[in-house]
Formats: structure tokens, C-alpha cells, sequence
């Protein structure tokens, strides 16, 4: 059974501008226009999925698609750091988070867990056929990248992904594939 699924990066918002770990907070007025931009280049989608942030919901809403909230694509939960830059962190706790994947210093989720969060997705979703569209977050997508590939926790780090970028997966109803496509 072939699916495939794309993974949208949700548009940016001022926590992207300032470099700080997110809220639930609206897209920035640019984001707005360059989602609307792409909405005429995505490929056609049997099922639109997206996280519960509002980030998410107007990404979603901006492309011109209606779509089904999925708890399992939300974002990282960054708890007490939510809204707050690096440099506003403890050293300590900050390299605690990025050596040790069980560690949640800020109160959130770890990236054990989070990674955990989304292969399961990625297992339960193994049988659609069809198209998925997904509008999520770039946590969310640098842990489908990382379990696809089977890549160790560490490699979460080396992931870029980039506001309103696309990520490609195809399977075949037994494994999850990333996809390199052209334009």
C-alpha cells in the first residue's frame, strides 16, 4: 500500500524573529502572505492533518486548506522556556537539554519524549494510502526526519528546517522512506 506523506512547516512568528522558544502565538504578517503564495505549488492532498497551535491553524488556513487538528503534531512543549531566548537561559540546564535527550530541565518535554510522540504517528499512519498533508512544527519535523533514518537522538540537532519548508516521506506500508524531489 504506497502512501505519502509532506510535512509543512508552520510560518513564522515573532518568536521566530527573536529567536526564542515559542508560544501559542499568531503568524507574523509575513508569514501570512508567503503561506498564501504557496498555496497554489502544494500537490493535491487526500487528508489535511495539523497541530493545535494557532501558529498551525493559520499556516493551514493561509494555504487555503481545511484540515483535522492531530494532538501528535504539536509542538515541543518548552515549558518555562516558552517566550524566552537562550540567552536568557541557564547554561547548565540549556546543555543538560541538548546532551541528554531523557532531560527536561525547563519543565517541558524531552526529546526522548517528543521523539517517542512522533514515531508513533509515523507507525499509526503507516497504512493510509493516498496523500497526507501535515502542517506542523520544526520540532516535529526534525523527529520524523531523525526516525525515519533511524538516526540517534544527537542527530535531532543536525536537522534544519526552515519556516513554510517541506519535508517528504513515501512508504510502503512496512517502513517510512524520505523523499529528495525536485521542484
Amino acid at each position: 500500500m504506497a502512501g505519502r506523506l509532506t510535512l509543512v512547516c508552520c510560518g513564522a512568528t515573532e518568536a521566530t524573529r527573536r529567536g526564542a522558544f515559542p508560544r501559542d502565538e499568531p503568524l507574523e504578517p509575513a508569514a501570512l502572505a508567503q503561506a498564501q503564495k504557496l498555496a497554489g505549488n502544494l500537490p493535491r492532498a487526500d487528508r489535511v492533518w495539523h497541530g493545535p497551535a494557532l501558529r498551525a491553524v493559520q499556516t493551514v488556513a493561509a494555504l487555503g486548506l481545511h484540515g483535522e487538528a492531530v494532538e501528535a503534531l504539536r509542538d515541543q512543549d518548552f515549558g518555562t522556556w516558552a517566550g524566552r531566548r537562550l540567552a536568557e537561559l541557564d547554561p547548565a540546564d540549556l546543555a543538560a537539554w541538548v546532551s541528554d535527550p531523557a532531560t527536561a530541565p525547563h519543565g517541558g518535554e524531552s526529546l526522548n519524549d517528543l521523539r517517542h510522540r512522533v514515531s508513533a504517528l509515523l507507525k499509526e499512519s503507516l497504512g493510509l494510502s493516498g496523500h497526507t498533508l501535515a502542517v506542523t512544527h520544526p520540532s516535529v519535523i526534525r523527529a520524523a526526519v531523525c526516525a525515519v533514518l533511524e538516526a540517534p537522538p544527537q542527530g535531532f540537532w543536525s536537522v534544519d528546517v526552515e519556516p513554510l519548508g517541506l519535508t517528504r516521506f513515501t512508504t510502503d506500508g512496512r517502513r517510512w522512506a524520505l523523499r529528495i524531489a525536485s521542484l
